[in-house]
């Protein structure tokens, strides 16, 4: 029982910072889908960055996605299995949802994964090694996976979206979160 506390303490201490809040300027964004665009795989890193750049999805949703998720006829991704236990719907944009059909035609059909690893098809794709590659190419620092949340609901605000539709988008359930 101890053990079990210390450990809900340290990873309390962990959470992220109330003031630490990032998103992508335009120059950034650029930068960013360019180095995306002549990494190692250049089609997967694009649509993964674009994808939570205009879903607003958290990186561990997005990486886990199946294709039985994707509705291509209402050009939406239903994701399952959130961090809020709700079932939340996200359209794909024009562009994300091309990038996402190439990569439905080149798909491994051992693995229901959008992003499946390419040692292990059950096991989704670890994209951490090449997103620090691109940040290092596109010259971007102190930028999280999580910051392209950020830059989602900073881009919402941006064009007039109002606090609820950024939450309902985001997945809070609360428009305080929305407001950080």
């Amino acid at each position: 029982m101890m053990k079990s506390t210390c450990y809900n303490k340290l990873i309390s201490k962990l959470s992220e910072p109330r003031g630490h809040v990032r998103f992508l300027d335009d120059e950034e964004r650029e930068q960013l889908l360019e180095a995306c665009k002549v990494s190692t795989n250049p089609q997967l890193h694009t649509l993964v960055v674009l994808a939570l750049i205009s879903t607003g999805a958290r990186h561990g949703e997005l990486i886990n996605l199946r294709w039985s998720e994707v509705d291509w006829h209402r050009r939406v991704i239903t994701l399952h299995d959130t961090k809020n236990k709700e079932r939340r719907l996200l359209p794909l944009a024009h562009y994300a949802l091309q990038l996402m059909e190439a990569q439905s035609k080149i798909r491994n059909i051992a693995s229901d994964l959008v992003f499946p690893s390419s040692s292990d098809p059950i096991k989704p794709w670890d994209s951490r090694s090449s997103w620090l590659s691109a940040l290092k190419k596109a010259n971007i620092q102190d930028f999280r996976f999580h910051d392209l949340r950020h830059s989602c609901a900073s881009y919402l605000a941006m064009n007039g979206a109002s606090l609820a539709e950024i939450a309902e988008v985001l997945g809070h359930k609360t428009l305080q979160m929305v407001k950080r």
